[in-house]
């Protein structure tokens, strides 16, 4: 008897095609591989367009191969520095949305919470503590983290408790937050932030870790990779799971060392810019060698936005996956009155989400007003549509129940990708904007077509 259902597997794996074949023993998700696909051609288009422009709208193959607009080590960095706000938000609202909620007060929100975050460091700490005081920009961050996890606790309340849908919560929070940003400094520019802060946002001098930690780190992530496996497959087997084939396991741990290296090699290539390099040798009395500051080596390697993004990234998807909080959000996601049924305290829970939403908005708040070295209240305009777009792009269904992390940080660098190259290429602005939104439509579209497949 137990014979047949074993023959009937053996049978469908044996006609299966090879690629079903790959994917089911890799477990890798299609949408991930169209995302790559998308974002490499995104790349390569915006480069060979460049390129093209560049020589006068005329065809030489070799100029293809002498010359770069787009893929360029410098290019490339500042795109991962200016990914790093949007992918922390997004990180966020792929739970927001799994929830089957959404939050459209983010941007208004990173506006005022950076806002208060400008004021509390030039108006109020500086004089009382001095310029120069180490405690400002640590201050500083409270400040923003706290305002985020007070705002965010509110919308959460008006939601689970009040019974508002979040629509309406956060359309009226995007108006509101708007409102109090300019109210706080009366459109005026809030500057210069503090000089360790502003360390945050990636662009001071020192504002990176250096070529050597960058390939220190990625070894560690490759080490990361590697016990992950391992783990896995001991979990597996004490469970009794369905191992991935030893094939499988090597080719994940290959393309994931693959790319852990090939970004620290890309982040690497991009030297110092040449007076900081000749003020770092001064100061160390490093002689200069003959062919200028570049031959002295000094790589950026990983910026510290970077580093903040990889972090959330890694915290927001182990609380998602190995945490019973993050079961009990993709658990009401997918079933909201199974849930409340099944114990969970959905109110509690929704609450906490938005509350974790707004934490992360603050931190993105941080990023972007140290990067700028500024506070404005239109600091975060529209980035909640880009945020929103980032998530759907990256495969969280606008349904509930289904969402990544990893998809929404690489549905941030396409969206980003799209508007570093248009800007590149001198594109409009008006342009800009109709491209951005019809992406989104397409998304949105494929999504569809992937869930009637898949039902």
């Amino acid at each position: 008897m137990s014979a047949a259902p074993e023959a009937s597997t053996a049978h469908l794996v044996a006609v299966e095609s090879p690629s079903k074949r790959f994917f089911r023993a890799t477990e890798i998700d299609t949408r991930l591989l169209g995302m790559v696909g998308a974002l490499i051609l995104i790349w390569v288009g915006m480069d060979l367009i460049g390129v093209w422009k560049d020589q006068g709208f005329t065809l030489n193959p070799l100029a293809i191969w002498d010359n770069h607009s787009f893929l360029t080590p410098r290019n490339l960095w500042n795109l991962l520095v200016q990914t790093s706000a949007i992918a922390v938000m997004s990180t966020g609202m792929v739970l927001i949305i799994v929830m089957r909620h959404i939050d459209l007060s983010v941007g208004s929100m990173l506006s005022f919470i950076g806002v208060i975050t400008g004021v509390a460091q030039v108006y109020w700490l500086s004089p009382w503590l001095g310029s120069e005081s180490p405690v400002i920009w640590i201050v500083g961050i409270l400040v923003a983290l706290g305002a985020g996890a007070l705002l965010g606790a509110f919308n959460g309340f008006l939601v689970a408790y009040a019974g508002i849908p979040s629509f309406i919560v956060t359309l009226g929070g995007l108006i509101v937050y708007s409102g109090a940003a300019w109210w706080v400094i009366r459109g005026e520019t809030v500057a210069p932030m503090d000089a360790n802060f502003e360390l945050i946002g990636g662009t001071p001098s020192g504002a990176w870790i250096g070529g050597k930690a960058s390939w220190a780190l990625a070894a560690f992530i490759c080490l990361a990779i590697v016990v992950g496996i391992f783990t896995n497959r001991s979990a597996r087997a004490r469970f009794k799971f369905p191992q991935r084939p030893i094939w499988a396991e090597v080719f994940l741990l290959v393309v994931g060392c693959a790319v852990a290296l090939g970004t620290a090699w890309v982040v690497n290539a991009y030297p110092w810019p040449a007076k900081v390099a000749e003020a770092y040798a001064a100061e160390h009395k490093i002689p200069i060698p003959p062919d200028g500051a570049d031959g002295l080596g000094l790589a950026h390697g990983f910026a510290i936005p970077m580093l903040i993004a990889l972090a959330v990234g890694v915290i927001m998807t182990f609380m998602a996956t190995r945490t019973r909080f993050g079961r009990y959000v993709y658990a009401i996601g997918g079933n909201p009155e199974a849930a409340e049924l099944a114990g969970v305290n959905t109110r509690f829970i929704t609450l906490l989400m938005f509350m974790t939403m707004g934490i992360l908005t603050a931190v993105s708040a941080c990023i972007t007003s140290a990067r700028l070295d500024a506070a404005t209240n239109s600091l975060g305009q529209t980035n909640e549509l880009y945020v929103i777009a980032a998530t759907v792009i990256g495969g969280t269904s606008l349904a509930g129940g289904v969402g990544t992390i990893y998809g929404a940080m690489l549905g941030a660098l396409v969206m980003q990708s799209l508007q570093s190259g248009m800007t590149l290429l001198n594109f409009d602005s008006a342009v800009k904007d109709v491209i951005v939104g019809s992406v989104l439509v397409f998304a949105v579209w494929v999504d569809q077509i992937y869930r009637r497949r898949q039902a």
